[in-house]
């Protein structure tokens, strides 16, 4: 893989593109505003601590608006908010050639979640975040490499990344393992950027395993304003989050994705983490749209199709989306 774009320059997309840029790897991105600016000025800069020191890096990066402008790609990384999930799929059809693969590096159950399952679970779909099927028909599933990312980072100001922790990405294909060339160069690629890579059986498994943990504290945070640890400290809130990951659960369940830990060594986890603020509670302080279909919208969508009573969930997406709805960062219903 030569030709390499990431689409999206935000903190895990700048991130991915600086480290692999400093793997020597041609990075091409897709940005826009102030970051595309900066970027053609200055460069891509990555700020991280090595040896109890503060380092800058710089790194050039060939960024476009318009992806005509790059052409046709090996490989192009999706690391955009799953709001701007809609526009990636308008515009992305110049990237892609007739063997461009393209790695889905976001948060919450993505568009091809059910490629490549079980035939009956194949049948469904996700209007949440891929509504009429338009993400799917301009970005095929089978084009998929399935990506968690276990990463913190900032973006402090525009074409600057600040490298927080975690360096742990998982990969694996929609249909099982990661024995094809594509996921090993995949893989290859992403460990010259001195990631610390693993493969997985189930990448459908690891995606919902992080999202049972994020898809309560998320909303929570941005409907309190709370960091995390503060959530997970008071006893009511950490029990109704307990009820909301048992009802999730038992969606994982019924897709053939089990998730073996209990909802209070997932919330010693949160406490671990200290005062962190979440995406979704930076996005609603910056008045930014949140990204609540794909952490929990869906959660509800697929729950009704499978016929699983989530009632706790449902209390959770109305909540959140009502405080999202007022302060004008979520569409009205129709």
């Amino acid at each position: 893989m030569k030709n390499i774009c990431v689409y999206g320059l935000g903190a895990i997309g700048g991130l991915m593109a600086a480290r692999l840029a400093r793997a020597g790897v041609s990075v091409n991105a897709v940005a826009r505003g102030a970051t595309l600016t900066a970027v053609r000025k200055h460069g891509l800069e990555l700020r991280h601590h090595s040896g109890g020191q503060s380092v800058v890096e710089r790194y050039p990066i060939e960024a476009a608006q318009d992806p005509r402008d790059l052409g046709p790609q090996d490989l192009v990384i999706i690391a955009v908010k799953a709001t701007g999930l809609e526009g990636v799929a308008r515009q992305i059809a110049p990237l892609l050639g007739p063997d461009t693969t393209v790695l889905s590096a976001m948060n919450g159950v993505p568009w091809w979640f059910f490629h490549g399952m079980a035939p009956h679970l194949g049948a469904l779909h996700l209007n949440s975040v891929d509504p009429g099927g338009t993400v799917s028909r301009a970005i095929a599933p089978d084009r998929v490499v399935g990506c968690v990312t276990h990463l913190s980072a900032t973006t402090p100001a525009a074409g600057v990344v600040q490298q927080v922790a975690g360096n742990r990405i998982i990969v694996g294909e929609p249909s099982g393992g990661a024995d094809t060339q594509r996921c090993r160069q995949v893989v290859d690629l992403l460990t010259r950027a001195e990631f610390d890579v693993e493969t997985c059986p189930s990448i459908q498994r690891e995606i919902w395993f992080k999202l049972w943990g994020n898809m309560t504290v998320n909303p929570l945070s941005a409907l309190t304003g709370a960091t995390g640890d503060r959530i997970v400290s008071d006893d009511y809130v950490r029990a109704f989050m307990s009820r909301c990951m048992v009802e999730a659960a038992a969606i994982g369940d019924r897709l053939g994705l089990p998730i073996e830990a209990d909802p209070e060594t997932r919330h010693a986890v949160t406490r671990q983490l200290g005062a962190f603020r979440t995406s979704m509670l930076q996005d609603m302080e910056a008045g930014k749209p949140v990204e609540l279909d794909a952490l929990v919208s869906v959660v509800v969508e697929m729950a009704h199709q499978l016929q699983v009573p989530v009632p706790q969930i449902e209390t959770l997406l109305g909540l959140a989306r009502l405080k999202a709805r007022v302060a004008g960062l979520y569409p009205d219903a129709p």
